[in-house]
């Protein structure tokens, strides 16, 4: 058994296809399938049933993965833990945060981290999906809900109000009516937010016009005059087109949490950012 076969097999079982496996540990999909065969062949069992929607794990394929998986995690915590007793301000740093976060409130610090450390370079992932701090898919995140695994150090970061904004000059909707309001919010995967519903509530009677989960289309398309939309007060309050809604009552606001695995606490490149980040939020 060649052990960075293991790599490939984890990969094909979190994406499902060659093709997405491959895209995600960066070879091609010819190799993975060689890789794969030669560990079936390796290991004696056939670990995946090929079907049409994709590569499905058999009863050997499950009892492999649990052991690959515990291999994968000993291998990062070695590697985390190697990191964490590196002092020069050096290497790489990899942070995940939401778009529109990363955008308005983390560029002017990393602005001001990068000219200060040259020698460290960092990347900055904006999507919806977490990314896990204990597979090293990030070092450092900022989301809006605490964290719930016991290896991951976390801190309250601050928290952002969020306010009604529509185009300067709209009159104010009726509130807990909203007939004939148009609105402009959060696609239909994010619906249970709590600006959502908080829409629901003040304006039950109000038409969608315009759905997204980018916060700043959202912005554009109130600025456009599409509709009213429930914005961070950093994005709105930036635009000169936009104004704040006044219902009586604002939308709530949300807190966000930055967290780090516990073996890079002495990562000096990580603290020197987090330290810098804390200065600026607090």
């Amino acid at each position: 058994m060649e052990w960075s076969d293991l790599r490939i097999f984890l990969a094909i079982a979190r994406e499902g296809t060659l093709g997405a496996a491959a895209r995600r540990i960066g070879q091609t999909q010819p190799t993975m399938g060689r890789r794969l065969r030669a560990l079936e062949e390796a290991v004696g069992h056939t670990l995946f049933q090929r079907t049409s929607d994709g590569f499905v794990l058999t009863d050997e394929g499950a009892a492999v993965l649990r052991h690959a998986e515990r291999m994968e995690e000993e291998s990062l915590a070695l590697e985390r833990e190697l990191a964490g007793k590196g002092g020069r301000l050096e290497g790489s740093l990899r942070l995940s945060s939401s778009d529109w976060f990363g955008l308005h409130m983390l560029t002017p610090v990393l602005h001001e981290f990068t000219r200060r450390h040259t020698g460290v370079t960092v990347e900055l992932l904006t999507e919806a999906r977490l990314l896990s701090l204990s597979r090293r898919e990030a070092d450092l995140v900022f989301r809006i809900r605490p964290f719930d695994e016991p290896e991951v150090v976390q801190r309250k970061l601050t928290r952002i109000d969020y306010a009604l904004y529509g185009i300067v000059g709209s009159p104010p909707p009726k509130v807990g009516d909203g007939t004939g309001c148009a609105l402009v919010t959060m696609d239909t995967a994010f619906g249970g937010m709590p600006d959502v519903e908080w829409l629901r509530r003040m304006l039950p009677n109000a038409r969608i016009a315009f759905r997204s989960n980018n916060r700043d289309v959202q912005a554009a398309m109130a600025a456009f005059g599409v509709g009213l939309a429930v914005l961070p007060r950093p994005i709105g309050d930036a635009l000169d087109r936009l104004q704040v809604i006044d219902l009586g009552e604002p939308p709530p606001g949300r807190d966000v949490w930055v967290g780090y695995h516990q073996d890079l606490r002495r990562l000096a490149r990580l603290r020197a950012l987090l330290d810098l980040v804390i200065e600026r939020f607090s």
